[in-house]
């Protein structure tokens, strides 16, 4: 039976999914994804078919990642990349205007750009990554990039689950994915630092925000807890840490394009608490995104009654302040994609993107920080 209106997060076992699992478990599967697509919007998924020792290694990293001289970190800042990729200092960024209180770094799934003069600008947008120094962290990339592609290969795996779960073909969502070689996801390495005990402005690790395209893969990367996720009645609910799992959830084009059906659920993360022995938190999201030139309104489902009606049966969405992603009713998808970066990060707009830049920031002056949502 699925719970409407949530107070823990589901979590599913991918083994149950397997070719080798009996009709049975796989069938129990896909009802525990139908739930946490229709009702939930979150789930935790354990024994995913990723490495252990490729996530421990990665893991290992994270601290000397951050621990880089800050002339390194910003010898790779973001603004140095059209593809928005690369360093962001702590404090770059806005949600609901309080500050975000992290620090990160952007990577793209391995991708060269594909763009040229007098194509659409979002095709600027995939491109190559920056990578430190092989010499200050030495097999970092390689570690990075075996994570990058095993994370790939569960999304690309997961969304043919997901149509099922739906009542489509294994291939029901395929059209919004073009062929390997044209597509790039992101990837971000983020550092949720303790916050001094005297400053109250800085619990916000990110303020409450929906993500972007289809799907979103999260490793929480260290044992601290910090991620909210709120329910049909605006409560926030913990989805902490648990050893072994990834957090899937879902964004605001596959609500779009299944009419609201699926649900993207708003989320936010509070910083760790202050005190002598707190340690930063750490996190991995992986952002699948979806083919470029999509319009959403011109693509919705069409989902057979049976599962339509699930959607009557849940109810009306929680109305919340995390209203973001609704140009994917008039735009592109890569120009929604474009549009939130620049909005995310107006220094690299101002030097790649100058006519966007007055678009936004038509005074033409350069704010202290990004509106991330």
């Amino acid at each position: 039976m699925s719970d409407t209106n949530f107070a823990r997060i589901p979590v599913l076992d991918y083994s149950l999914s397997s070719s080798s699992s009996t009709p049975g478990d796989r069938q129990q599967f896909l009802s525990q994804l139908q739930n946490a697509l229709i009702n939930v919007g979150f789930l935790y998924l354990s024994n995913p078919p990723v490495s252990q020792s490729v996530v421990d290694d990665l893991r290992s990293y994270i601290p000397r990642l951050f621990s880089l001289p800050q002339d390194e970190k910003d010898k790779l800042k973001m603004s140095n990349s059209p593809h928005f990729l690369g360093y962001s200092r702590l404090g770059a960024e806005l949600t609901k205007g309080l500050v975000d209180y992290r620090e990160q770094y952007d990577f793209g799934t391995p991708h060269g750009c594909q763009w040229r003069p007098g194509e659409p600008e979002y095709k600027r947008v995939w491109g190559p990554s920056q990578y430190p120094d092989e010499q200050l962290i030495p097999g970092f990339r390689n570690t990075f990039e075996a994570y990058l592609n095993q994370v790939s290969t569960l999304a690309n795996e997961f969304i043919r689950l997901m149509s099922e779960a739906l009542g489509l073909p294994t291939d029901g969502l395929a059209r919004f994915y073009d062929s390997k070689d044209k597509m790039q996801s992101l990837c971000k390495i983020v550092q949720y630092p303790v916050p001094p005990s005297s400053d109250k402005s800085t619990s916000q690790g990110v303020g409450p925000h929906y993500d972007s395209g289809f799907l979103t893969i999260l490793l929480q990367a260290s044992p601290h807890p910090g991620l909210q996720v709120q329910n049909l009645s605006g409560e926030w609910i913990d989805a902490p840490p648990i050893p072994g799992t990834f957090i899937i959830n879902f964004g605001r084009a596959l609500e779009f394009v299944t009419d609201g059906l699926v649900r993207a659920t708003s989320h936010r993360v509070i910083s760790p608490p202050s005190g002598p022995n707190s340690t930063p938190r750490y996190s991995i999201p992986y952002f699948h995104n979806i083919r470029q030139d999509v319009l959403i309104k011109d693509e919705k489902l069409d989902l057979p009654p049976e599962i339509l009606k699930l959607k009557e049966i849940r109810g009306d969405l929680h109305t919340t302040d995390s209203i973001n992603f609704s140009d994917y009713e008039t735009d592109v998808s890569g120009d929604v994609y474009l549009n939130g970066r620049v909005k995310s990060h107006p220094d690299v707009a101002q030097k790649h993107y100058p006519e966007l830049f007055k678009r936004f920031f038509p005074d033409g002056r350069l704010p202290a920080q990004g509106i991330a949502y």
